[in-house]
């Protein structure tokens, strides 16, 4: 398979990779944080909240990634769009059947699942401006147009 001609394509996999390894060490510190505060059930209130709390966002750069396979093509924008806008609908609709689920458990402690779904959220979201905020993308790809003179005169 060729590399994507996308300039988003490297961002979103260096989103996607250190999202993950950051989305790990949350789990594990919300944890045994979950552990600390409430035994055994504050143990998986934690890793499942920040599970969920790493999950979703991350869905958000993998829907983005699986529609630019289609970069090139003459439906592109139609395809690109269908496939972002109706993951991010379906990844809504999940995440809030998810947090019903979880949240109506007799097992589950609300103050670590709450605790480490926004600290997984908050993670994600800063990995993700850190991503971007160093990640070198060029904003000119070529600077003669279609049908340019160039240095003929």
């Amino acid at each position: 398979m060729s590399p994507s001609p996308v300039t988003s394509t490297p961002v979103l996999r260096a989103a996607l990779v250190w999202g993950a390894i950051a989305a790990a060490v949350v789990v594990v510190a919300s944890g045994a944080i979950g552990l600390a505060v409430a035994g055994s059930p504050g143990l998986w209130s934690g890793v499942l909240g920040a599970a969920v709390g790493a999950v979703f966002p991350g869905l958000t750069a993998a829907t983005i990634l699986f529609a630019n396979r289609w970069f090139g093509t003459p439906n592109y924008p139609a395809i690109f769009f269908g496939v972002f806008l109706g993951g991010w609908l379906v990844k809504f609709v999940v995440f809030i059947v998810v947090l019903f689920v979880l949240f109506g458990q007799a097992w589950a402690v609300p103050g670590v699942l709450y605790g480490a779904l926004v600290a997984a959220v908050v993670v994600s979201f800063a990995v993700d401006v850190l991503v971007i905020w160093r990640i070198r993308v060029p904003a000119v790809s070529d600077p003669r147009v279609d049908g340019d003179a160039g240095d003929e005169a």
